[in-house]
Parts: structure tokens; sequence; C-alpha cells
């Protein structure tokens, strides 16, 4: 599923017909060959036009990003974890972005410490088919990162919560 991400005031930068697009499209586009066809034909402008004002409202800062929201649970990633990582500091940057770099990492960032019963300084969600994969997986991200791993441990998701964006 597509999601878009909007800003909240949106009165004096959108028209109706920006609207009807960002309605239309808010809670993903269609699983079609063609979607901005299918959308253009909803809501009656030519295909060429939609992409044009998509494109005008993410340069403007309207529409944040258009990206692809996966759900792991249907894909068969039934383990999802989250790692939790106590790194230095001063190479969180590079260290972060090797992290977020691994295909199997779909969120990587950077949180403060709440010392001194959280250490932590960086997140990342490791998907596995099992916990058995992740644990695999998380030891991978460990031997890449070597002694700047002051310790880590796996937060897995008890629950499946539901995942929207905005809406207007």
């Amino acid at each position: 599923m597509n999601s878009l991400t909007a800003v909240t005031d949106l009165s004096s930068m959108i028209d109706a017909v920006d609207r009807q697009i960002i309605e239309a499209t808010q809670g993903g586009l269609p699983l079609v060959p063609e979607p901005y066809h299918t959308v253009a034909s909803e809501i009656g402008i030519a295909p060429e036009e939609l992409m044009q004002r998509m494109q005008r409202m993410l340069d403007s800062g309207v529409i944040r990003r258009i990206g692809l929201v996966p759900n792991h649970y249907t894909l068969g990633y039934k383990a999802n974890g989250m790692t939790v990582w106590d790194l230095p500091d001063e190479k969180i940057g590079e260290l972060g972005e090797k992290i977020g770099g691994l295909d199997y990492v779909s969120h990587c960032y950077q949180r403060p410490r709440h010392q001194p019963l959280w250490n932590y300084n960086l997140f990342a969600m490791v998907h596995g088919r099992d916990r058995s994969e992740v644990s695999e997986k998380v030891e991978q991200i460990a031997k890449l990162l070597g002694d700047n791993d002051r310790g880590h441990e796996i937060l897995y998701s008890s629950r499946i919560l539901k995942k929207t964006g905005l809406r207007i």
C-alpha cells in the first residue's frame, strides 16, 4: 500500500482538485498497473495533470512523501524486532547509516538515552520470518559494529498496530 503524508495547514496551499487528489490517495494507491491513471479517471482529470499536481505538492511540502508501506506480516515476516543499540554518540550518524542501509532494516533512527535506566541511543527495526532469523541478522549487525557495539537488545512486537499517516 502506498501512503501520502501531508502537512497540517493545507487551506492556503491547495485548491479543490488538489484536495480531491489527497483524499483519493491518502489511504493508498490502487493496486493496478497504472494507479495514477485510475485516480485521475476517478476525479475527472488527465493522468498528466494528476502527476504534475502531485509533483508540485511534493515540491512545496504539502505532500512530504509518496512511499510504499509494506505489511511485513502478510509478506511472511512474522518476527519483527526493534533492536536497540548503545553506540558512541560521536559515531551515531556514520553507524546509523550503515545499519539503515541493510536490506532487512526498515527503520533506523537516533533517540536520546534515559540513563541510568536506558542506555540505548540507536533504534533499528529488523525483520525476519522467525525469531532465530532476526537473531542471526542482529548478530550480523553486531559484527558490523565491532567494538562500537557497547550493548544491544531485541524488543519483539507483541501485537500488530494499524499504521496510517495523516488524514484530511
